[in-house]
């Protein structure tokens, strides 16, 4: 039988605020264990919650940038289960009344666009982490580091939209995407700033109910969820083809041997307990806040995207990659501040520059080769003072010494032969020392154009006009 998936996320992530949602401890990545905590995110007798308001402030942004409905009343609640990492017992989330409701964000998988509806987003502190002893070897011992608890988080739960795991990882892409462009979180995924759990079930094609769904969580890349989703539609498929029947569950993601294991049942909502926390009053956020933060929302990557297709002629591709990070779109727009070749300079980033910060894994502006160096290897081009070959030698070494790119071809004497005359003597020297492959190519190969062209190449040290090397052979072997 044909099935089909039925995918819906829920993605937690870490706000980059300073300090924690309910006190006012550090929220410090990598500080030593249990030094950022105080009685107040340790559940100690008697202490009070006090809500951050920037916390709150990101939520809306968050939730203002993925089309939702921000909620004038929303309410905290305590969440119950019991887990050495969790000091109070309990959590503090939202449940029946979250914050956000009623957003979505569009996707595009193999040219095809997608709305992908996204169901709530809710405010949550963050538990501690436990640290078993297998890995400290002490393998009769686990430890917890509290220093994560209380840190403020947003949860974002899709509709169960999503029917593939290639659009499971665009929607992350996207969203991760929004998330940096409007700089609520780092998304740092090593980190733990940003996680996902997914839900899947399958139903066979045509189906409308609902199959049993199972939770999968410990995915720490975007490909790792799509790997576990593949697995696990084709872990249930097999299941429903022999007749069985689909337990939920929560399921962990083995990226070593590729597989989800049995973790333990899928908890429902009445096994946590949910109550409103007395000790905190509903939220109200009144319109002229969120209007206020409206107001500072940047320019988001779709718009940016066909702005970027509109203002510079870019195909969507270009403009697709250049806008698929803020620091990408950043570093473009000031290249093309300094020359006007928007095509060539985009051409540049994404098949050098992106290369580069891909293998260095740094910022793009952390590189030597700053935009206004790009702009000028283009304008070096199109001005004939160099070649694109010549182009890629100069790149090379400001990325070394960060040397501006016509400094570095006037040390090193790399300017373009344009001279007919002077060209013209070199091909002719070419074509008398290649006598075999100028009767060949007069007998019909007339791929042996390249090889001539080569040949002038190494003559010059790259030097040569490749426009006039190309004309001046054609007249030559004419």
């Amino acid at each position: 039988m044909k099935y089909e998936a039925v995918i819906g996320l829920e993605v937690h992530v870490q706000l980059s605020t300073k300090s924690k949602i309910f006190c006012s401890c550090s929220t410090e990545f990598g500080a030593d264990a249990n030094t950022h905590v105080c009685p107040v995110c340790l559940g100690m007798p008697g202490v009070l919650p006090v809500l951050n308001r920037q916390a709150v402030e990101y939520t809306i942004k968050a939730g203002l940038a993925l089309n939702c409905e921000i909620q004038r009343k929303s309410v905290f609640a305590r969440k119950n289960y019991f887990y050495p990492d969790l000091p109070k017992g309990y959590q503090i989330s939202q449940y029946e009344l979250p914050i956000c409701l009623n957003g979505y964000i569009e996707i595009e998988v193999n040219g095809e666009k997608k709305k992908i509806g996204i169901t709530r987003i809710h405010m949550e502190e963050d538990a501690g982490k436990s640290i078993h002893g297998e890995n400290l070897g002490s393998p009769a011992h686990s430890y917890v580091d509290l220093n994560r608890t209380g840190v403020p988080l947003i949860e974002i739960v899709s509709e169960p939209d999503i029917r593939t795991p290639e659009e499971a990882r665009a929607y992350l892409q996207k969203l991760k995407t929004i998330l940096e462009y409007i700089e609520v979180s780092d998304c740092n995924m090593e980190e733990g700033s940003l996680r996902c759990d997914a839900n899947i079930s399958l139903r066979p094609v045509g189906e409308t109910k609902f199959g049993t769904k199972t939770e999968i969580k410990n995915m720490n890349s975007f490909r790792n969820v799509q790997r576990a989703l593949e697995y696990e539609i084709k872990r249930q498929a097999k299941i429903l083809d022999e007749g069985g029947v689909i337990v939920q569950e929560t399921r962990l993601w083995d990226p070593n041997r590729g597989i989800t294991l049995s973790m333990r049942s899928k908890e429902e909502a009445h096994d946590y307990r949910y109550f409103p926390d007395p000790d905190l009053v509903p939220l109200i956020v009144e319109k002229e806040w969120v209007d206020e933060v409206r107001e500072t929302l940047p320019e988001l990557p779709d718009a940016k995207k066909e702005r970027f297709i509109k203002e510079y002629g870019l195909p969507s591709y270009d403009a697709e990659v250049l806008t698929s990070n803020k620091r990408y779109a950043d570093y473009f727009e000031k290249a093309v501040k300094h020359h006007s070749n928007p095509k060539a300079i985009s051409n540049w980033i994404m098949s050098e520059v992106l290369r580069d910060v891909n293998e260095k894994g740094c910022d793009i502006f952390d590189l030597n080769v700053k935009p206004e160096h790009i702009a000028e290897i283009v304008k070096l081009i199109d001005e004939g003072k160099i070649s694109g070959k010549i182009g890629k030698e100069v790149y090379q070494l400001t990325l070394e010494s960060g040397k501006s790119p016509s400094k570095i071809v006037e040390e090193k004497g790399l300017i373009q032969i344009s001279d007919e005359s002077a060209i013209e003597e070199i091909v002719k020297k070419v074509l008398e020392a290649n006598p075999k492959e100028v009767e060949r190519y007069k007998n019909g190969e007339k791929k042996l154009q390249g090889f001539f062209v080569g040949q002038v190449m190494k003559e010059t040290k790259g030097k040569a006009n490749p426009k006039l090397v190309n004309e001046l052979l054609q007249k030559l072997l004419s």
